[in-house]
Order: structure tokens, then sequence, then C-alpha cells
């Protein structure tokens, strides 16, 4: 029997709440879950989608390129934007820009990122082996936020590599901050993509707090995410790599999580109605020319499995005007099944473990950084 799953409520110290009926959030990824990609995937189910990354710094200094990114769509009734930053005061300074001047009603702190250009100043994923630094960029974020009633969460990683794991640390420093949720790839920074998630950890940081823990890794189909939440007893999952060429796939978590029969996997005539849809939102963001091109990148996602020959796969990749897409579309054969072989198979970037992890030098000395600044590391990091 089907059992709905409850919704995710993150709620501020002082009392605001958003509650998301389908516990479900959009990982924040680089270049692809722009307002276009957000709106695509909210019309096909439920859930949160989380703008793309932004640096703290961009937003205080008010930067033309971050400006630009604080784009939503008309059906994101809430608006969720993604920091990155290493200055407490100047991550808590963007929250409050965020809230007072974008409407935004939640947002998230990203210390999970493994890109080396940020890891080497300090920052995502290898932030919280520094306790105080962590405990600082909460607590005044939290207090930011929440003089406008907004939750603040945050995403990390296990922790730099197996031997400096900060998970649990960071899980105990987010409760008593007042942070509403935390999400937990449970993977190292020294993984980055590669291998597998260990759910075992999420289950871990589930039974030591009392806030909600959402789960990340390894989600390909909506079965992954229930059985996620039946072996860790997370309160939610976020979707990353999962739903590239696939946004449908947050109608499946939809009924899964409510309790319904899963409905059939799409023909390929359904998935070029979605890149149809898909290449209209971008040229509505974009104009035709620059959205057109954009899609480009998301074609082998969508087509990956289908027979669809080498010519045609080479010419949607070259697409550039709603003609070229037309065309294109319009040779494939509508009634071709999903292939099967597809499911539960991992999507996107995966590459190989990394030897070793980029860090600011003497970063393993300590997991307390004192009064070193480190504001400077947030220039020059993508996201504005």
């Amino acid at each position: 029997m089907l059992v709905p799953a409850s919704p995710l409520v993150l709620s501020a110290p002082s009392g605001g709440a958003v509650t998301v009926e389908t516990p479900v959030v959009l990982a924040p990824m680089a270049g692809i879950t722009n307002p276009a990609y957000r709106q695509l995937c909210a019309e096909q189910g439920a859930g949160l989608y989380v703008c793309e990354m932004i640096t703290s710094r961009g937003v205080v200094e008010r930067n033309p390129k971050t400006f630009a990114m604080l784009r939503f769509a008309p059906n994101e009734t809430v608006r969720s934007v993604q920091l990155y930053g290493v200055d407490a005061d100047v991550v808590a300074e963007a929250a409050r820009i965020l809230c007072a001047e974008f409407g935004v009603a939640h947002i998230d702190l990203n210390f999970g990122c493994p890109v080396p250009k940020v890891t080497r100043r300090g920052g995502g994923g290898v932030l919280p082996w520094k306790r105080d630094r962590l405990a600082s960029i909460l607590t005044k974020t939290v207090q930011a936020a929440d003089a406008y009633g907004v939750p603040v969460t945050m995403k990390t990683r296990m922790g730099i590599d197996d031997d400096h794991l900060t998970y649990l640390d960071a899980g105990r420093i987010a409760e008593q901050a007042g942070v509403a949720a935390i999400a937990l790839h449970a993977r190292t920074v020294a993984q980055a993509y590669s291998g597998q998630a260990r759910w075992e950890t999420i289950g871990q940081l589930a039974a030591s707090v009392t806030i909600p823990v959402l789960g990340n890794g390894d989600i390909w189909e909506a079965s992954d995410a229930l059985a996620m939440m039946d072996r860790t007893g997370c309160a939610g999952v976020v979707i990353g790599r999962g739903c590239l060429g696939r946004p449908w796939l947050f109608g499946d978590l939809a009924d899964a999580f409510a309790g319904r029969e899963p409905r059939p996997l799409p023909t390929l005539g359904e998935v070029a109605s979605m890149v149809r849809r898909h290449a209209e939102l971008l040229a509505e963001l974009h104009g035709e020319r620059w959205g057109l091109t954009d899609l480009r990148k998301h074609m082998a996602w969508y087509f990956k499995g289908f027979p669809i020959g080498g010519e045609i796969r080479a010419a949607l990749g070259l697409v550039s005007s709603f003609a070229d897409l037309d065309a294109q579309l319009a040779k494939l054969d509508a009634d071709e099944p999903f292939p099967a072989g597809e499911l539960g198979t991992p999507r996107g970037r995966q590459g190989t473990p990394r030897e070793k992890v980029t860090c600011p030098y003497g970063w393993l000395d300590s997991q307390t950084l004192g009064d070193e600044d480190l504001s400077a590391a947030e220039s020059d990091v993508s996201g504005g």
C-alpha cells in the first residue's frame, strides 16, 4: 500500500514558515536551473525550486550579473535562493537584501560545493571543517533572515574526505543556530560525484538532530526517493542530476509521495514535446537565438538511450532557432517507447575521486579559524 508522505515544514525561529507539500527540493545546478528550467520542472509536479547558487558578495555589492540571476518564474510561489559565502557579515547582509528587496521566502546556504576554485578559498564543502566559521555564518544569517520570518537551510557533504568528516558536527551547529533544515549529499568532497552515495550517513544525521534532514545523492527514480526515506528516516529529498533531461521526474515524485500509482513512461513524442516546451521557456527568458543555443546542452540528456540516429543527434546539438528545432523533432518516431535500460542509471557528471582536496594552506591543521579574514574568498566564483 502506498502511504502519502508528510509535508516538509521549514520554520524560522520567530515562527515564519514555508510548507512544501511534496517534500522534494530541486538542487541548484549552475547553468541548468535557471528560471526556465525551474518553471518546466514545477509544471510537472510539486516541490521547492531553488535559484542557481549566487555569491553573497555579489548581492551586497549589487553586481549586475548577480542581480540578473535573481529572476523567478511565474509559477514559483516561493522564491528560493541559494547563497555562497565565507564571511558571516557579508552573507547575513546578502540575506537581508534578498528578503527585503527581492521577496525571497527561503534561503539555502551552500556548504557542499566540491569545485576546486571554491574549496581552495575555504568555501563550499571544506568550510564546515572550521566549526567557528560555520557557526558564525549560520547564526548571523539566520538572525538576518528571521527579521523577515524567512527560514534558512543549509546543504553540506559528509566531509572533506573519510579522514575529515564534518556532517554530524555541522548538524549540531545548524540546529543550535536556528537553521530550519539541513540537506546532506551523502558523499565527501573528495568523492565529488563519483562512486555511490552512502545513504547510511543520512540516517545517522537524522537520528542526531531534531531539525528536518533532507537526503541527496543517487536518486534517479521516484522509487529511489521512497527507498531513501524508508531507509534513513529523512524528511525529504533533494534532486540534482537525476532530473537532467527528465523534468517529469518531479511528476513521478509527486505521485509517489501522494501515494498514487506511477504514471506510464513518456514516449519519444512526449519527450519531444517537453523539449519544445523547454525551448519556449528559454526563449521567453533570453530570446530565441540565445534560448535555443542554451537548449543544446540538454539534448543528450533528453534523448539518452533513444534510437534516433547520429545525424539527428548532431543536428539537435546545433539548433539555434525554432525552425531548426521543429525540423529535427519532426523526424522522430513519436511512438518510440522510453528506453527502459536507462531507468535507475546515473545521469550527468560522475568523474573519479580526487586523491587530494584543494584547501587553503594549513586548513586541516585545526578545526577553528580564529580571526583570520577570508572575505576575499568570495570573489572570482561563478554565479556573480
